[in-house]
């Protein structure tokens, strides 16, 4: 792919495919393709802004949502195969969702404030928990092998736990089916606003950042001598990261490769700092699960295929086409 001169070139194009998806999500009903203009009865005005508008637009937010946290991981950890699944902070959130859900009796399907407000601080509480078991079992982030390896075994570990839960509680299990596969299906108008918020919150500070991800970038060594305060930068920076991976996670599930890949896209379209790279992947991310989901929505229908698997198997293919053609 030919790299293009300006970051901003890009940006346009990821708007435009976002409002191209986006009208192609309001249009892909349990039927399939059902045109905006081919039904304009009360009933699917109804439906249309009442399930399709907020559901495309809950799935774009988690997408860029799991876009941003690949990004900060990728730059923070000087990694860039990290992501939110290989650091285990994905099925960290998952394990944390699944504890509230045991704890309070709700689904995840819970349309209310207080119960999407409470999955998201489960999903953050799980994935910090799991990203700082991983520093801890590879004793910082100098050592490349063992980080990917300890988010590995942690990732593995918290996914048995969140399994175990559901074992000694299958009350929940049903509920949880759909969830552990990746749905959007669970999206309103309150996730979709949770999720903006979320957006908003995580992204000030990773942009506000992003001078010392270009400095970590070099070096510890370096980024110190530049006048980086690297212990606090980390910290903030791992927070943004678990809030975006728990907040995706807690609405959408557990959706692969969207971390991962979206940032290896916006590289190989330019070549940006990370002040252009952190929002750019979000806008990937965005356009990425936007595109899985109505694929979907569309694919089988009236069945819907999970979401999550989808999204497994096209990064999956991609990034085996990727390392066919060059080293990561």
């Amino acid at each position: 792919m030919r790299p293009l001169r300006h970051p901003a070139s890009l940006a346009l194009l990821l708007l435009a495919a976002t409002a191209l998806l986006c009208l192609a999500g309001a249009a892909v009903g349990s039927l399939g393709w059902e045109p905006l203009w081919s039904g304009a009865t009360d009933t699917a005005s109804a439906v249309v802004w009442d399930i399709r508008v907020p559901r495309t637009l809950g799935a774009w937010l988690a997408g860029a949502l799991l876009g941003l946290a690949g990004a900060v991981a990728q730059g923070l950890f000087r990694n860039p195969l990290a992501d939110p699944y290989l650091l285990g902070s994905a099925t960290g959130a998952a394990l944390g969702v699944a504890v509230l859900l045991v704890l309070v009796g709700a689904t995840p399907s819970a349309a209310g404030w207080a119960a999407r407000l409470g999955s998201t601080g489960a999903g953050f509480a799980g994935a910090v928990a799991a990203v700082l078991v991983t520093l801890g079992l590879a004793k910082g982030v100098q050592h490349t092998l063992r980080l990917l390896l300890a988010g590995v075994v942690v990732g593995m570990v918290f996914g048995a736990f969140a399994a175990l839960v559901m074992f000694w509680s299958p009350d929940i299990l049903r509920a949880m089916q759909g969830f552990l596969l990746g749905t959007t299906g669970f999206l309103g108008w309150g996730a979709a606003g949770l999720l903006a918020a979320v957006t908003v919150v995580c992204l000030v500070p990773a942009v506000a950042f992003s001078r010392a991800l270009d400095a970590l970038a070099l070096g510890d060594t370096t980024a110190a001598s530049l006048g980086i305060a690297l212990t606090p930068v980390r910290v903030v920076l791992i927070g943004v990261m678990a809030l975006a991976t728990g907040a995706a996670v807690a609405q959408v599930g557990l959706i692969a490769f969207i971390g991962l890949v979206a940032p290896h896209l916006v590289r190989a379209t330019c070549k940006p700092t990370h002040r252009w790279l952190l929002p750019l992947s979000a806008l990937a991310g965005g356009v990425l699960l936007l595109a899985a989901d109505v694929l979907a929505r569309w694919a089988l229908a009236p069945r819907e295929l999970p979401v999550g698997v989808l999204t497994a198997v096209l990064g999956g293919g991609y990034l085996l086409w990727a390392m066919h053609r060059r080293p990561l």
